[in-house]
């Protein structure tokens, strides 16, 4: 009997006294362990599941944009403005409301007014115009008025956005003024593109150096349009869905997806958009525009063309296919894959 009580005594104690500091280590080293096999797993399912959303923002403007023509006979025009006076126009993204579900917030829209005098659409937070991997989700003041942003901007072309002297546009698919028919893009709607990705509060260089003569072609490389220089502002880009502008709701394809355009400044290297001159009556000559299509998703973009598909585009796509890609009517065949 008595041997029983020391057996029941020793097992009780071994049952209690829980475990040894080293027993602890060995528990969190295979805990850790675990978790750096899993993390790459889990912020690869996010980012999937991020991209795809994001393919989806895109086949939904895709959508619109052939209800818009549909109704229309035409595409939407990028901005409005009259040669000689000030720019004050709505962007692509503002005709699309009525298609994308948003009547309402459309009704209210007055197209004769200039949106800075709208202050209460310019807020407004359209969930189709962003991506959910960039983590800019918030407004953006600028005189007064907060600006909500968007991660997709329409084709513009390859560099030229406007002369203002004479009204002419660029070569891409949306343009000042412009409201072209299908019919016009000859390069056809299954190899041009509507809309890209692009990041939201990008750096700018604006109203750079005039380029040396009219209509002069786009430049070779980056450090060509770094040496224009301009009016630095550190959060400029993609932070107004309602302005026309190519720096706020456009894209260029000067330079393939992702291409860094580094400008130093205070010592960092910030990656930047450029305008040569933006509109204005005390700026009335050729508009030059640099702004590249940019993702948070890793390798390229995700674009939106005009037949209504998306692809996912390469960050190593040539830059002459790229630049061919984006016109309207070159009369390239290319395939951006």
């Amino acid at each position: 009997m008595r041997q029983l009580r020391i057996h029941t005594k020793l097992f009780s104690m071994r049952s209690n006294r829980g475990f040894t500091l080293i027993e602890l280590l060995v528990v969190i080293a295979i805990m850790a362990i675990l978790m750096g096999l899993l993390l790459p797993s889990v912020q690869s399912v996010r980012e999937a599941a991020a991209r795809t959303q994001c393919l989806n923002h895109l086949r939904q403007l895709g959508l619109a944009l052939q209800n818009y023509n549909g109704a229309n006979g035409r595409l939407p025009p990028q901005g409005t403005f009259t040669v000689g006076s000030t720019f004050s126009g709505y962007s692509v993204h503002a005709r699309l409301l009525p298609y994308l579900e948003r009547s309402n917030l459309a009704a209210q829209v007055d197209f004769n007014l200039g949106f800075s005098a709208q202050p209460e659409i310019c807020r407004q937070r359209i969930p189709v115009y962003l991506c959910p991997s960039d983590p800019n989700d918030r407004t953006r003041p600028d005189n007064g008025i907060e600006f909500y942003p968007t991660n997709y901007g329409f084709n513009i072309g390859t560099w030229l956005a406007i002369d203002q002297q004479t009204g002419t546009a660029g070569d891409g698919t949306f343009g000042m003024n412009q409201q072209h028919r299908l019919a016009e893009i000859r390069d056809g709607l299954s190899n041009t593109p509507a809309a890209a990705e692009v990041k939201s509060f990008t750096p700018a260089l604006l109203d750079g150096g005039q380029p040396a003569t009219p209509f002069t072609p786009p430049p070779k490389t980056p450090g060509e349009v770094i040496a224009w220089g301009g009016t630095f502002d550190p959060d400029y880009c993609h932070t107004q869905w309602v302005c026309g502008r190519t720096l706020q709701s456009g894209f260029t394809t000067t330079f393939p997806p992702n291409t860094r355009v580094l400008y130093e400044r205070e010592g960092k290297t910030l990656d930047v958009n450029f305008t040569n001159a933006r509109f204005g009556p005390n700026t009335p000559r050729q508009g030059f525009r640099v702004v590249t299509a940019r993702s948070y998703h890793p390798g390229g973009v995700n674009a939106l063309l005009l037949d209504g598909s998306t692809r996912f585009v390469s960050s190593t796509i040539a830059q002459s296919v790229w630049r061919s890609f984006g016109t309207r009517a070159g009369g390239e065949a290319v395939n951006p894959e």
